[in-house]
């Protein structure tokens, strides 16, 4: 068997399935050092390419020869030979005494460092503490250990892999290993088209201005906020939106940080600067706080008069209602949505099952079926019914195989740009096409990952149960609102569903255990519920032996 056709090597030949991509579409991204590697690696043996793929795909880059075993492979060092001349991996790489003990197990250690043990039965991580004292400069790991038969590689080119990593993926959320899911059929995803000039990163500045705000974002992560880092942030223009909103999400974190550390002022710039959804909220908070309260109220009504979503409404509405009496205006009067109807339970307490799961048992029956869906159900209806707009191939919507959804989906344009398609899969629910689609997808789609469909909750039964008692003009207003703010209404649905299938009715269940409170989302879900007539009631559970 050649090994171009070898199983054992499906790690490779994905990895060279990516670089393939990378050259035939990001060729413009690259500079000399990147397309050199292109070339120089498909040039070598393919134990070479193997081993590189296999240090690549693990975790930091030192690597001990002797935890190197690849049986495809062969003998590792004779591998890494050309890799070596490549100047890809090197065997001499300095390194520090804490770098040195965790490639070593206890008893490598005592052995090498015998002499400046005083005590060889400690702990190993009280063995570093007593050498740390005897040892503070670097050097390769032969010098450290030169009673060891082994030899230590250590990756050079981490930088690199990240980087075509990022123009592959448009992210460096996803590793290598979502191929090998793929291949295990642990993962599918859909077929899209890829257009030639699809793609996230659209420049060499766009990736160099992803890796800056990565940077960013893990410094920010190992606990710094200073001014210094929020001046490296905003040191760029952003023109690629995609790499915009990663700015303004991270700089939203950053402010969520300095108002916890009561950095106020500098949180009210940071979340001014941000422009991410929720920080205008933010503000009006902070400014409660620091008692400025003509300008939250000034900031609460720009609110109110122009929310960016139901979530900001909701909120303003109740800013006002405190900033006026603490302005001593008048406070305005809310329309208060209708109380859903309400179900009171006393059950008996079961330490392994959750309070949703209590309430389904206690309300099932033969003939009412009761299901556990919270978010799931109406999702996926709405996900099989719109699958084609979904998934259409829009320019910057899909620009790699493993997508699990469009890249804009939560972006403001996202609707906006399939307004025509979107229009075509609801119209169906006008009349009966839209049962048979929905349930052709299913059929034709199933297990193929999508941002909204939830195969693991949505079986044939409960399916076949939702069409037949759900109203189409329900999920025409359900699928409405998802629409019009998927990012915060794909959330917050009733946890049960109730369905009488001989009377093709339902009804949906909030639960609540004692203690517990509506959530906003919640509450938003149950008012657009009442509003259009939606059966739903809220269970409030006391246990029985309290």
């Amino acid at each position: 068997m050649s090994l171009a056709a070898d199983p054992r090597f499906y790690y490779l030949h994905n990895f060279r399935k990516a670089l393939a991509w990378i050259g035939e579409r990001h060729a413009d991204l690259l500079d000399a050092r990147e397309q050199a590697f292109l070339h120089a690696f498909d040039a070598l043996e393919w134990s070479a390419q193997a081993l590189l793929v296999r240090i690549i795909m693990r975790k930091g880059v030192h690597f001990r020869a002797s935890k190197l075993n690849y049986q495809e492979i062969g003998c590792c060092r004779q591998a890494a030979a050309p890799l070596l001349a490549n100047g890809w991996v090197v065997d001499d790489a300095p390194l520090q005494l804490d770098e040195v003990l965790g490639l070593l197990r206890k008893d490598e250690i005592v052995a090498s460092f015998a002499a400046q043990l005083s005590d060889r039965r400690a702990r190993k991580d009280d063995l570093a503490l007593q050498l740390a004292e005897h040892f503070e400069d670097s050097r390769p790991f032969a010098s450290w250990c030169p009673t060891l038969d082994d030899a230590l590689y250590s990756l050079t080119i981490d930088d690199l892999s990240e980087r075509l990593r990022l123009m592959f993926f448009g992210n460096l959320r996803q590793e290598w290993s979502e191929f090998v899911l793929a291949d295990l059929g642990i993962f599918r995803y859909e077929s899209v088209d890829f257009p030639a000039d699809s793609r996230a990163l659209r420049c060499r500045a766009d990736v160099d201005d992803y890796l800056h705000l990565q940077r960013c974002r893990e410094v920010f992560e190992a606990g710094e906020a200073s001014t210094e880092l929020l001046a490296l942030i905003d040191s760029r223009h952003y023109a690629n939106p995609y790499i915009a909103e990663r700015r303004a999400k991270l700089l939203f974190r950053i402010g969520q940080h300095l108002e916890r550390c009561t950095e106020f002022e500098l949180a009210l710039q940071v979340y001014a600067d941000s422009g991410y959804g929720a920080a205008r909220q933010r503000r009006i908070r902070v400014l409660e706080r620091t008692l400025r309260y003509q300008e939250a109220f000034k900031l609460a009504s720009q609110a109110l008069s122009e929310p960016s979503s139901d979530g900001e409404l909701q909120l303003a509405e109740r800013a006002l209602v405190r900033l006026s009496r603490q302005l001593g205006l008048p406070v305005a009067k809310r329309s208060k949505a209708a109380a859903p109807a309400r179900l009171d339970l006393h059950l008996p307490k079961a330490p392994m099952l959750a309070v949703e799961r209590l309430v389904q048992q206690h309300l099932q029956c033969s003939d009412a079926p009761v299901h556990y869906v919270e978010n799931t159900l109406i999702c996926s209806l709405f996900g099989l019914l719109c699958w084609p707009a979904i998934f259409a191939a829009v320019p910057g919507a899909f620009f790699h195989p493993f997508q699990h959804g469009p890249a804009d989906l939560l972006t403001a344009e996202f609707y906006s740009r399939r307004r025509a398609l979107f229009a075509d899969c609801l119209a169906q629910l006008d009349d009966d096409r839209y049962r048979d689609s929905i349930r052709q997808t299913y059929h034709a789609k199933f297990g193929i990952q999508s941002p909204f469909v939830h195969w693991g909750v949505l079986n044939a039964t409960l399916l076949e149960q939702a069409l037949d008692c759900l109203p189409a003009a329900h999920l025409q207003a359900w699928f409405r609102r998802l629409l019009g703010d998927i990012q915060a209404n794909r959330s917050g649905m009733p946890d049960l569903i109730q369905f009488w299938p001989e009377e093709k009715r339902y009804r949906m269940i909030e639960v609540k255990g004692p203690g517990d409170r509506l959530q906003d989302n919640q509450r938003r879900w149950l008012a657009f519920c009442a509003e259009h007539g939606m059966p739903v009631d809220v269970c409030y559970v006391q246990w029985a032996d309290a």
